[in-house]
């Protein structure tokens, strides 16, 4: 399994969220480039990043940061945030990102979804954001009649090999992965999963390591120091 790291950037600075509410923000680095550098002198090797500006209003205003931690850093990097048409998929896909994730546009438009994978195949990641089971967009501030499940079928249907799946009442709440949800997409589905929201211990990463699932998003308890990076690479790694 892989660690990611993860960058969420807000008028060029590294922040978290508590539980996706954006009256609830936290700045964690006024630098995040050199916290690029830092997660990558700790063992990383990808990066989870996203503008969270552009996930909540569409539009790519943190990306001149964004493409200089992909150009400095040395790390494979995954980004959304933003990302609704092509032309903006090719712009970070020329900056050098690895991997791109779509969440409102794959919400809204699977059409969309299924010729973008078609053209560009592992590059395209899709982000699951869930809220009570249902899909939320727009940053996660509005919530489609969309399940989770549901959501999950149509993508595995029309070949999309990359799931990252956030349980947003646990973001940033420093309450433990969901790994019952977790346990249920890997039954059910044969897509790549990785894991995002509440991971907050070694423990977490142990668990969803023996789920079997792809990889692990660690955001807040690195920055609170609950969660040593290196450490937890080297679990994820065993």
């Amino acid at each position: 399994m892989i660690v990611l790291p993860a960058i969420d950037l807000f008028e060029q600075k590294a922040v978290r969220l508590y539980k996706g509410e954006y009256a609830k923000m936290t700045v964690y680095s006024e630098d995040p480039p050199r916290l690029a550098e830092a997660f990558r002198e700790a063992g990383a090797e990808w990066l989870h990043m996203v503008d969270l500006e552009g996930a909540k209003c569409g539009g790519t205003p943190n990306f001149d940061v964004a493409a200089r931690i992909v150009r400095t850093s040395g790390l494979r990097v995954e980004l959304g945030g933003g990302i609704r048409d092509e032309e903006t998929l090719l712009k970070y896909l020329d900056a050098g990102v690895n991997r791109v994730i779509l969440g409102t546009a794959a919400a809204n438009n699977i059409r969309f979804v299924a010729d973008i994978v078609e053209k560009y195949g592992p590059a395209i990641a899709v982000g699951v954001d869930l809220r009570d089971g249902m899909v939320a967009v727009k940053g996660w501030t509005e919530t489609s009649g969309l399940s989770g499940m549901e959501f999950c079928r149509s993508l595995q249907e029309i070949g999309v090999s990359t799931v990252v799946c956030t349980d947003i009442a646990r973001d940033g709440a420093m309450a433990g992965a969901n790994r019952a949800l977790y346990g249920e997409l890997q039954s059910a589905f044969s897509m790549d999963f990785v894991a995002s929201g509440g991971v907050s211990s070694l423990e977490d990463i142990r668990a969803l390591k023996a789920l079997g699932l792809y990889g692990a998003i660690v955001g807040k308890a690195y920055y609170t120091g609950a969660i040593d990076l290196a450490a937890a690479i080297g679990e994820a790694g065993k």
